[in-house]
């Protein structure tokens, strides 16, 4: 019988589960002394949050076959140290779609009845029904930023209360927001139409402060914003002074970019409803955390495949000479289209010429999987779970085999299909390094790496000078520049490899800049 050692509290529930299989110890509060000397005993591992699961822990588990991580977050455990050990990491991050949906429903109802404050007036013994007048939510435009998981769960019950619902989201096809009664639009769009907006995305540098002051002007007057996802997704000062000029009507906050958020101009501002971070806090999340921690552990056990698996599967050595130096490509590639496409993705098409025409690609296609869907999550995307998130966000694709590479012993296209047609993005090897020589209809040729520089402008004289002036004089460095033009003195990409990160103030000069259409900074 397998021996599994909780070294956190779960639920009683998930505990069961894996004592109807299993030789389980429940052992919380071990000093990392005690903990490091009972592992090598164990087969399995289950924390939360507090365990710091180190390679040096995973190199004493000589057992392990399994760690799991009853939460979403795996920050504490290092995962390239159990990848190479070949220990599997389960985590359990669908356990409370339902719990958050359900509070950013209460948040919208709690905004439109002004509940907190009504409850608070009453309380004290007033009676001020004039003074709490509020709005039906039926027929309101919701506006959902993010319709993974959560954001789904959203929609469902948005449209139960007889709300419209459109949403941006830059992987979800459109039969799936169909099928959720959701209208797809850009980010544009939707702050501009939504009578109430919601969102739903991880903290990852692309949305880190996604919600500026530049994103709130955006918003129509008299419109509400709700976050029930991360803190640091808003700019918390600029929300507050679009409070106090009057431009939103109102927002609700269940997270905050420091937590507690002493001194935050939000806390207690009376245009805002906040809560201390309850969107898991029911007893059936954390039920359902249990239930699916076990499970995941279970499966890894008996040899199974996890649904909820993070760490990346094996590639074997007889695959590591044509297919390794693509793995890079592809996470970059895919990484690039998402970066770069901000319109409604109807397919995606992934191509494989010259060499990677002739091997077994699934490895790469899960890494392109990986690419397109990492800045869309918090939770970390892996060639492992790539598939299931792929699923749950009705992303689609289809596979095609090339024996023509031009130049290049091998390509790799990744195209996002929009209403506008194919936006293809191209790569290879070269010198064993990964190059991009295609990027979104534009023949160009830089590494993907580093901090990167995109404008979209008109080719014209100067305006390259003028780019470069702006950066030498926020004291960014550039490595590398490339420019791709459909013809002279028409439409043109710049692509900019910097050696230091572009600061938000410059790529707000940049945008104003005339002929510049467009300007993405990315990491990739």
């Amino acid at each position: 019988m397998d021996r599994i050692l909780v070294a956190e509290p779960i639920a009683e529930a998930g505990l069961a589960r894996l004592r109807e299989v299993a030789d389980v110890d429940l052992r919380t509060g071990l000093d990392r002394a005690a903990l490091l000397a009972i592992l090598p005993d164990y087969d399995a591992l289950i924390v939360r949050s507090a365990t710091r699961v180190t390679d040096e822990l995973l190199a004493a588990g000589t057992r392990l076959r399994v760690v799991g991580r009853a939460g979403t977050g795996v920050d504490n455990i290092e995962l390239e140290a159990a990848t190479r050990r070949g220990i599997l990491v389960v985590n359990a991050p669908a356990s409370n779609s339902v719990a958050v949906a359900e509070l950013t429903i209460g948040l919208i109802l709690a905004l439109a009845r002004q509940l907190p404050q009504a409850h608070a007036s009453a309380a004290t013994g007033r009676w001020e029904r004039q003074r709490y007048m509020g709005f039906e939510v039926r027929g309101k435009l919701l506006g959902l930023v993010g319709l993974g998981r959560i954001g789904a769960e959203v929609a469902r019950r948005a449209r139960g209360l007889e709300m419209q619902v459109v949403a941006y989201d830059p992987i979800v096809s459109t039969e799936r927001a169909a099928q959720l009664g959701v209208t797809l639009a850009s980010l544009d769009d939707v702050l501009a139409t939504s009578d109430i907006i919601s969102l739903h995305v991880p903290l990852v540098d692309a949305t880190r402060n996604l919600i500026d002051a530049t994103r709130l002007a955006q918003m129509k007057r008299g419109a509400y914003l709700i976050n029930a996802a991360r803190g640091g997704i808003i700019d918390e000062v600029a929300l507050a002074q679009a409070l106090d000029a009057g431009h939103l009507a109102g927002a609700a906050l269940d997270t905050f970019a420091v937590e507690p958020p002493t001194g935050n101009p939000l806390i207690g501002h009376p245009g805002v409803v906040t809560t201390p971070h309850l969107g898991a806090s029911t007893r059936e999340a954390q039920q359902l955390t249990g239930v699916d921690v076990a499970e995941g552990v279970l499966t890894a056990l008996a040899g199974g495949s996890p649904t909820y698996a993070v760490n990346a599967p094996y590639v074997a050595p007889e695959q590591q000479g044509v297919i390794g130096p693509y793995l890079q490509l592809a996470r970059r590639l895919g990484a690039l289209c998402t970066g770069l496409v901000q319109d409604p993705v109807r397919h995606y098409e992934i191509e494989y010429r010259g060499e990677l025409a002739a091997v077994d690609t699934a490895a790469v296609r899960l890494a392109v999987l990986q690419g397109l869907l990492a800045g869309t999550r918090e939770e970390r995307v892996t060639a492992v779970n790539a598939p299931l998130l792929a699923r749950e966000r009705g992303l689609r694709y289809r596979e095609l085999t090339t024996d023509d590479a031009e130049a290049y012993a091998g390509m790799l296209v990744v195209r996002a299909h929009t209403a506008d047609g194919p936006r293809p993005f191209v790569g290879t090897i070269i010198h064993g390094v990964p190059h991009i020589v295609e990027a979104d209809g534009y023949r160009v040729t830089f590494e993907p790496a580093g901090p990167l520089l995109f404008t979209y402008h008109r080719d014209r004289p100067g305006l390259i000078g003028r780019v470069g002036t702006l950066l030498g004089a926020a004291d960014v460095n550039i490595a590398s520049m490339d420019v791709g033009r459909l013809a002279p003195r028409e439409q043109a990409m710049m692509v900019l490899r910097c050696d230091d990160p572009v600061p938000p103030a410059i790529l707000a000069v940049l945008v104003r800049e005339p002929g510049i259409e467009r300007a993405v900074t990315l990491v990739i």
